[in-house]
């Protein structure tokens, strides 16, 4: 079947008198006190909330099991967050302009020329990537009028009312273009280098839940009517939230096909594509507009197949280069163009600055990325996750976001988490790490975070950690996944350990061999073959019925190791190591009357204990253990220095 402007209205107008009700009912309870966070579903309100801690520090997650209940305290809180940043009074934040104009740089206007260079009509569209522009599939249905066609940036006026030089490009779909009449998009290769495009940034598209409940206000950036760049800024607000869809009421014209919708955090959370006239449908604007969720174009991308160089392509929508704290836009410091965005402000304005002080730690926001830990990471050996035992399964945290089996398996940049939902903590993590491409990151700042795939009541977060001697403890270290090509991409893996799904409650004077049980991971990757400088790395605490209760969570009193790597001629090497009490070491599972944190020691054990004390099966590595083999007296040897390592 054959889409045009035509059909995809009268398919969105379709879909809103279809759902009249629905959205009347919703409007209703968002006019009611507190209605922000009784609109949408407990789940996306949660999540919501959550991705704004990522950009107001002093947000905390709320339990959407609690929202779900109507628990009282839930809801207020709730409530409080969402109306003081989404619905404010007519103060707007300088930097939330500054990040319009960034956002705006990358927006340009597409003219539909046929094969003669005749101009057939006009659309919107955006830079995704460094190489890559999205607009809709009504407006380039086919690679063919793509390649008749042009993007031009700068069509708009300058500050001082003048017109800014415009710079056009003609697109390229010989070497990249994908379009579906359905969702509506195309996607098309730029043809120009990066120096030409480079000054006008791009608008990352993010996967991740959270982006926008019913209630946001949304800002769509666009040309209507091929006329110069102009900005419909917040007077356009969600009301209804459907598979494929997002309907949001406001002012903007027709002619805006394939402008990018963003919310306040200029994160594009749809692509506009068809206005349905008021007519009975809206209640906030002229128009019910919708826009194809974002979420479901890469899921659509994902299903399909690629050539190589393609791929390389597609990949580079979720790669993030450095970002700037206050958006997911990714642009060179200070261009030019970057500072003459004229502005038509509709302004429904907000007293919280959208901006925040520079942080060090910035988690990519995109889950839909990570690819976790590689089984086949080692030359010539495959090291599969442990496996759980069947008791243990009904306890683990399900990823939210998993579309193959095991679900509870949550995959960051470089390793995995399988996290104990019932203690908050992780059963282990398991981590790669590449010393030949490995990244001297500094240390910054600290900046823990929950993980959106999981329920927030399934995780330890930033309660138990105040006002005690308490530390957050990297169970994966900070610069273990932090290894690749690029500096970039090992920033990737190096924040993504800032999860609280990662951490481990520690007193501050835990492990005062912290030198020899830290360096351990060093250690065997010094001393592996020169030609493979590759370990993998299993850890995990100990979770013990009878370890310390502090404010409703159980301290861990002992800390394991199990370190993987590939010795000369193939060999696989398995080494196990257990972090504990000395009073615990004369058997290993007696309690001590009273814990002592200062009674810490490094001991390497045979990998058949740490499956003993966890009930973890690690496979191969078992027989891989050089302690295997030996005969000894001792379940466990003290390692005072690293020399005591037995590889």
């Amino acid at each position: 079947m054959t889409y045009g402007p035509t059909d995809q209205q009268d398919a969105a107008a379709k879909r809103a008198d279809d759902r009249i009700d629905t959205r009347r009912a919703k409007i209703a309870v968002l006019r009611e006190p507190g209605g922000l966070a009784k609109a949408d579903e407990p789940g996306r309100v949660a999540t919501r909330i959550d991705r704004l801690g990522r950009y107001y520090p002093d947000v905390r997650p709320v339990s959407p099991a609690a929202i779900a209940a109507g628990d009282p305290a839930a809801m207020r809180a709730a409530s409080a967050i969402l109306e003081r940043i989404i619905v404010t009074d007519d103060l707007l934040g300088v930097g939330y302009l500054e990040g319009g104009v960034t956002a705006a740089s990358a927006v340009g206007r597409v003219s539909i020329r046929d094969a003669r260079g005749r101009l057939q009509g006009y659309g919107t569209g955006s830079l995704v990537s460094p190489d890559l522009l999205l607009t809709n599939h009504h407006v380039l249905p086919n690679a063919e009028v793509a390649g008749f066609s042009n993007i031009e940036f700068n069509y708009q006026d300058g500050v001082d009312g003048l017109p800014v030089p415009v710079r056009a490009f003609k697109l390229d779909p010989d070497r990249f273009f994908v379009a579906d009449p359905e969702l509506d998009f195309a996607l098309v290769a730029v043809k120009a280098d990066a120096a030409d495009l480079g000054p006008f940034g791009h608008n990352r598209l993010i996967g991740a839940e959270g982006k926008a409940i019913i209630g946001d206000f949304v800002t769509i950036i666009q040309h209507p009517k091929g006329e110069k760049k102009k900005i419909a800024l917040r007077e356009n607000r969600v009301v209804d939230i459907l598979d494929l869809f997002l309907h949001y009421e406001t002012d903007t014209e027709p002619g805006s096909s394939g402008s990018p919708v963003f919310n306040d955090q200029w994160e594009i959370v749809a692509l506009h594509h068809a206005s349905v006239p008021a007519d009975g449908h809206a209640e906030f604007g002229d128009y019910l507009n919708e826009g194809i969720r974002v979420s479901k174009l890469l899921e659509f991308l994902r299903g399909q197949q690629f050539s190589p160089e393609q791929q390389v392509l597609v990949d580079r929508l979720s790669t993030r280069a450095e970002r700037t704290p206050r958006s997911t836009v990714d642009v060179p410091a200070a261009t030019p163009q970057a500072l003459t965005m004229p502005f038509d402000i509709r302004l429904r304005a907000e007293a919280v600055p959208a901006t925040r002080a520079p942080e060090s730690i910035r988690i990519d926001p995109d889950y839909t990325n990570r690819e976790g830990y590689d089984p086949d990471f080692l030359p010539g050996h495959r090291v599969p996750l442990p496996t759980l035992p069947e008791t243990l399964v009904p306890l683990a945290a399900t990823n939210r976001q998993a579309t193959a089996e095991p679900r509870y398996v949550l995959p960051y940049h470089h390793f995995s988490v399988v996290l104990n939902k019932q203690r908050g903590l992780a059963f282990f993590t398991a981590v790669n790490i590449d010393g030949g491409t490995s990244q001297p990151l500094r240390r910054e700042a600290d900046r823990w975070s929950l993980d959106p795939r999981v329920d927030v009541s399934e995780q330890i977060g930033e309660e138990i950690y105040r006002d005690n001697p308490l530390d957050r403890g990297h169970l994966v270290r900070r610069l273990d996944p932090a290894w690749g090509a690029t500096a970039a991409i090992a920033q990737l893996g190096n924040d993504d350990t800032f999860h609280f799904t990662n951490c481990s409650p520690q007193h501050k004077d835990f492990n005062q061999n912290r030198t020899t049980w830290a360096g351990l991971e060093d250690y065997v990757l010094k001393n592996a073959d020169k030609e493979n400088i590759r370990v993998t790395v299993v850890t995990g605490p100990v979770l013990a019925e009878d370890d310390d209760r502090y404010r409703g969570v159980q301290l861990p009193r002992q800390f394991w190791k199990v370190v993987a790597t590939v010795h000369a001629a193939g060999r696989l090497s398995a080494t196990a190591y257990l972090l504990s009490q000395e009073e615990l070491i004369h058997g290993l599972e007696a309690a001590p009357a009273e814990f002592d944190y200062g009674a810490y020691r490094t001991y390497q054990v045979p990998v058949r204990r740490i499956e003993k004390l966890t009930g973890l099966a690690f496979g191969d590595l078992t027989a891989a253990d050089p302690l295997t083999g030996l005969e000894s007296t001792s379940e466990a040897t003290e390692i005072r220095s690293l020399d005591d390592i037995v590889l």
